[in-house]
Formats: C-alpha cells, structure tokens, sequence
C-alpha cells in the first residue's frame, strides 16, 4: 500500500503557485506564517490533497483537480465537503477543524479549501495485517460506532436542513449516477445497463421512508478515516465530497460492500475468514448498527439487503469510471486512477448479481 500511504512531491497536472498560496493564506488565514512548503499525498484519486507545512505547524488543503470549467457536472464538489465539515465540528462526529474555503480560481487557478493537519493513522487495508484479533474488532466496533453516530445528527440543529433535496434519494441517486456514468463511459459494460434499468424499477417500500433523512456520508470505509496512533479511534472522517441528506441505510450498505469486494482489489475483505482475523460478519456487524440506531427488527432491514448492495456497487462503478474516463482526460488525482477504473466492470458485474438475486 506504499502507493497510497504518505506524501510526495507535487504531481505536474495539479502543480500551481505555491508563492501565491503563501500570500493569500498570509493575508486571510489568522495565524499562518511562511515560508510555506507544499507536499501532495498519495491517495486520493477525486480531489487532489495536499499537505502544506510552515515552520509552526502543518495544514491540509483540499482542491479541485482543475478549473471547473473542465469538469463534470457535479463532481469535486469541495464546497459541500468544508460545509459539512463545519457545521459538524460540535457535533460530536469526528472531523477535522475548517479554517478557510476559497472558491476564487484567480488565486491558483482553482477552488480549494484548507483545514487542520490531523495526525494519526490511515488504514488502507481492510483486513489490518499486523493487528491482533482484538484490536481488529475494536478497529470496526469504532467505525460502527462513528457511522451510527452521524447518521444521528440532528440535520435542522446542525444547520444542514438544506443540505440536500427532499425526497426520493434512492431515485435521485440512481438518476445522478446513471447521467454520469454515461457521461463516462469509455467501453459498454453491459452489466451497468442492465443496473439502470433494474434499480429505479425496484426500490423497496423501506427505502422510501422519508422520515429516516439523515446526513450521509457517501463514501464512509476504513481509509477515509484517522484514527488516534495508538488507540482504536477515530479522530477525524475524511472526504466528504458525496455526503448529501438521505437514507442512512443507503450509506451503511455503502461501508458493508466491503465484505463482498474481493480483497485482491485493495479495499475489501470478500473473500478472507473474516472470523479467524476477529473481523465482525457483515450480520454482527449490521446488527451492531442497528442496536445503535434504534432498529429493532434486523430482518426488515436484511430483507432489501440485495437491492442496497446491488445500489451501491452500480454506484461505485459509476465512480470507478468516473475516475477511468479522468484518467484519459488527465485530471484523474492519482497513478492508480486507471487501475481503479478497470474495476468499474467487475464491481457492476458483482452488482447486477445481487440485482437477480434480490
């Protein structure tokens, strides 16, 4: 996992004017105070990230991969992640502190937003080698607990009532990531379209209960969190470029694909004797979830169980195509964005599996 871990230096398609970084930071950052030295990390293949380290202390920015004019619709949409971030931080759901959003591409050519540098580990791989059985489990009682934790966010006292629209999530989603996908596409996969059309025609009763509106991550897993360098918690949830309001169940479906992905793709555990590392099943682990939520009957929720994952891995191969056909344009954020697009077709083909077996 060297490939994702750490920093380096700045790739040449997301280079941009460090001085006049340092000079608007100076002017509008309280606090800042060069010289500033800029590194970029290597994971992330959406939204660039970059490290920026002065003599005090070090920030993280987040930008877009290019001027938006050269970008899909709706995507990178980094405005939305430093709200939500925001309005979180008295939540009680771990997240980093915001310090300023700048959405003025004149400064370096485009928006981006800087917050604190939070020290501690990112988990790459899911089946966390060198752990004992123990720490496993606390590993993934803690994510269970943060996800439980946001999808019990008040949205109207945190100010995010308006953070995404009203109703209908499962067809909205369904018809965002069909659009994009086929602004994507780089060679039919048949599987995809079969998702399209099946989905919208299938969306469970349970799935269209309005009254579970929640905030939602939308890309909640293991690597998108920091956890302390010693102890099994979170200390901050990162990217959350696709968080909007919507069915909690949609977003926890999302984190339990990862017992279904092959782990010979990098980010899952299909496949593994998840109980000889100490790693919860997917049942133990959703019931869990339910316990926290205030769900009684884990049943109900098993019921539809095939329509969430089959929702979900359509979804993900619509981003791994994304990140396919941004790769050819060359504004894909990282080397391994052509290897994560291939995975587009095996991940739809898993999907419409769960479809038919629904």
């Amino acid at each position: 996992m060297d490939d994702f871990t750490g920093t380096k230096p700045v790739a040449a398609q997301h280079a941009f004017d460090g001085a006049a970084l340092d000079r608007y930071l100076s002017a509008n950052l309280p606090g800042f105070a060069g010289p500033l030295s800029v590194l970029q990390f290597k994971g992330g293949q959406s939204n660039p990230t970059f490290k920026l380290v002065t003599p005090q202390r070090s920030y993280v920015m987040r930008s877009k991969p290019g001027p938006a004019a050269r970008l899909l619709p709706s995507a990178h949409a980094i405005e939305r992640e430093f709200r939500v971030m925001r309005a979180l931080g008295a939540s009680g759901v771990p997240v980093a502190k915001m310090h300023l959003l700048c959405d003025d591409e004149a400064v370096i050519g485009r928006a981006f937003y800087v917050m604190e540098y939070v020290d501690g580990r990112v988990l790459w791989d899911q089946s966390l080698p060198g752990m004992t059985n123990a720490e496993r489990a606390a590993i993934y009682d803690e994510m269970n607990r943060v996800i439980a934790l946001l999808h019990a966010v008040d949205i109207d006292a945190a100010g995010l009532a308006d953070y995404g629209k009203p109703g209908n999530y499962f067809e909205r989603q369904i018809g965002r990531w069909s659009k994009q996908y086929v602004a994507s596409v780089t060679e039919p996969i048949a599987a995809m379209d079969s998702l399209m059309q099946w989905l919208p025609a299938h969306v469970p009763p349970g799935a269209r209960d309005e009254s579970q509106t929640a905030i939602v991550h939308g890309d909640f897993r293991l690597d998108n969190l920091i956890f302390h360098p010693r102890e099994p918690r979170v200390l901050a949830v990162l990217d959350w470029e696709l968080s909007t309001l919507g069915h909690p169940l949609g977003d926890f479906s999302y984190h339990c694909m990862a017992w279904h992905i092959p782990h010979t793709m990098g980010r899952g555990i299909g496949g593994l004797d998840v109980a000889a590392l100490g790693i919860p099943s997917e049942r133990d682990y959703l019931r869990r979830y339910c316990e926290r939520s205030g769900r009684a009957d884990i049943d109900a929720v098993m019921a539809d169980w095939n329509f969430y994952l089959a929702y979900n891995l359509f979804r993900i191969a619509a981003i791994l195509q994304g990140i396919a056909k941004r790769a050819l344009d060359g504004t894909a954020a990282s080397a391994q964005a052509a290897q994560a697009g291939a995975g587009a077709r095996q991940l739809a083909t898993l999907g419409w599996q769960f479809a038919q077996a629904a």
